[in-house]
């Protein structure tokens, strides 16, 4: 009777081992099943490893000492040189200190904004109120970075500006106390709309017998954002957290350059439009990618200690 058991055994092993696929095995079972999905995400792919991965060789531009005649890969090494001679410009407390100024505000201000903006729309109980809501709230998400700082400049114009008028003469473009809080205000006007787009999506999960339930149970409306409204949106506000503490150093570079001028100059000069004062304008090309690199560096290490907390905390996390 053992001896039959056991036989059975091995041979019951033997089939299991046999119909195990190997992983290539898989692949192609894989791509055999699902082959046109990849084709349609196949250009994202190409995209994304063109314009993001590609450029990565150029790091080494941030150790040698680059040399035109010499092409990409030409030039002394010169090791964390130019690392140092960024670390020991005047300019370099200032530059970090006004990014980090600029970029939590934004990243603050712009980040409750669309959330608190999301849970007042879906207050709203009319269907036809709320699109025409969300409609004008994220139109102005389509204005050109060009037209935005056009209309900060009409509207904050001394004297004659719509806004502008109630401060006199004194310009507030060109008051580097007001530069950070033009900047943010601007964005967070311009994007909340978009923005909260994600999180309706996220409430309009909620199941309506929960709100029926807590209007039997006497909740109000700020009963019912507390408890229903926010639990059903914290996994969504957790995953979006940490990816935009990936960008703390990221301020955008095309609209801090645009409103920069010689009287706001010093609190607007940001690591994006230094490295292009550097870089293009100065054509110090080695000097401007250690800047770059040390840029990323340090947004990289944001994501993951947020990612860190995030998972620590409430188990929300995007690795």
């Amino acid at each position: 009777m053992d001896a039959t058991n056991s036989g059975s055994v091995t041979t019951v092993g033997e089939n299991i081992g046999e119909r195990r696929p190997s992983i290539f095995a898989k692949l192609v079972e894989h791509f055999r099943l699902y082959w046109q999905l990849w084709v349609f995400v196949l250009p994202s792919i190409f995209f994304v490893v063109l314009f993001a991965y590609v450029p990565m060789y150029g790091v080494q531009l941030a150790f040698k000492d680059f040399d035109f005649t010499k092409g990409l890969t030409g030039g002394k090494f010169v090791g964390w040189m130019y690392f140092q001679k960024f670390f020991n410009d005047p300019l370099f407390v200032e530059i970090i200190v006004n990014t980090f100024r600029i970029s939590m505000w934004t990243l603050v201000m712009g980040f409750i904004a669309p959330i608190v903006l999301a849970l007042l729309i879906n207050q709203i109980g009319s269907s036809k109120i709320k699109g025409f809501v969300q409609t004008i709230t994220y139109m102005p998400h389509f204005i050109s970075t060009v037209v935005m700082v056009s209309i900060l400049q009409i509207f904050l114009s001394p004297g004659t500006g719509l806004l502008g008028r109630f401060f006199g003469k004194t310009s507030l473009m060109g008051d580097a106390n007001a530069f950070t809080p033009i900047y943010w205000i601007s964005e967070v006007w311009q994007h909340a709309g978009w923005n909260c787009i994600i999180y309706l999506a996220a409430l309009s999960s909620v199941d309506l017998a929960l709100y029926e339930a807590a209007r039997i149970d006497g909740a109000g409306r700020l009963q019912l954002i507390r408890y229903v409204d926010i639990p059903t949106i914290m996994p969504t506000v957790g995953v979006l957290l940490i990816l935009n503490m990936g960008s703390v150093l990221g301020v955008g570079f095309e609209k801090i350059w645009l409103m920069q001028n010689t009287l706001n100059i010093g609190a607007s000069e940001v690591i994006a439009t230094y490295t292009y004062r550097i870089g293009i304008l100065d054509n110090e090309f080695s000097y401007s990618t250690a800047i770059g690199l040390f840029n990323a560096i340090v947004n990289f290490v944001f994501l993951v200690v947020a990612n860190a907390i995030a998972k620590r905390a409430s188990n929300t996390s995007i690795f």
